[in-house]
């Protein structure tokens, strides 16, 4: 869930192995390994956290997406199956 909306769902191990929605992607690479021998760099999310009480257009997300588009600013995304079992709320999933 991101800015209170559902952006992606399918099963655990799919999504922590292959994220399709980046705010996923974030949410897995800000994750620590419990590995204290492994060096991991995490992905900062760029931006400002939007206001629930004024949400941007749109994609909600947008602001901090790496691969936000004008139309990620205008149109908000639809939930698509993009795999069986695997649903995502995004104008361009990874």
């Amino acid at each position: 869930m991101g800015a209170g909306h559902l952006v992606e769902l399918g099963p655990v191990p799919e999504i922590f192995d292959r994220p399709l929605h980046p705010y996923t992607q974030a949410l897995r690479d800000a994750s620590p390994i419990p590995d204290p021998a492994k060096k991991i760099t995490f992905r900062k999310l760029e931006g400002e956290v939007p206001s629930p009480i004024d949400p941007p257009s749109g994609c909600h997300f947008h602001p901090r997406c790496p691969n936000a588009s004008p139309l990620c600013r205008e149109q908000v995304p639809e939930w698509r199956e993009l795999e069986p079992g695997r649903f995502v709320a995004c104008h361009h999933p990874e």
